[in-house]
């Protein structure tokens, strides 16, 4: 059984605005985590946050760039697991963008999910996605009315 996250969201600003929050180093540390990110496909990078032993990870994402076209669509790899370095989620994130009268239609299918080991940890990037989305909304918004986004 192959398990899925997906989530869509409109944001009203242009794709160029949106894309930069998913491919700029720095941007994606504000709604996501701390980063190695480059937007060039074959490159392997990390996303690294706090370990949760508890769900068996070791704060560590461990990704490589799959797929890039600018200001449409990007993919990469996501594996993950405990500190012993196997690995428990074996995964790709798409991200696609559709302009659209007044925004950008933005979705997100986090797929792959075929080994279960970690079923926890999964279940919280259902929500997790959907609350780190919601921070790139928050600080375009702010910034769109003039706002700081510290």
């Amino acid at each position: 059984m192959t398990e899925s996250i997906k989530h869509q969201f409109f944001f009203p600003h242009p794709a160029e605005a949106v894309w930069a929050y998913l491919t700029n180093t720095e941007l994606m540390e504000l709604w996501l985590m701390k980063n190695d990110f480059q937007p060039v496909i074959g490159h392997n990078f990390q996303f690294r946050t706090n370990p949760v032993p508890s769900l068996n990870f070791s704060g560590i994402f461990y990704c490589k760039v799959l797929d890039i076209v600018p200001f449409k669509k990007l993919s990469y790899s996501w594996k993950c697991g405990p500190e012993d370095g196997s690995t428990s989620i074996d995964s790709i994130v798409f991200w696609t963008l559709q302009p659209r009268d007044q925004g950008t239609d933005l979705f997100l299918e986090h797929s792959g999910f075929t080994v279960m080991e970690n079923f926890a940890l999964y279940h919280s990037m259902i929500d997790g996605w959907l609350k780190n989305i919601h921070k790139i909304a928050d600080r375009l918004n702010a910034s769109k009315h003039g706002a700081t986004n510290s």
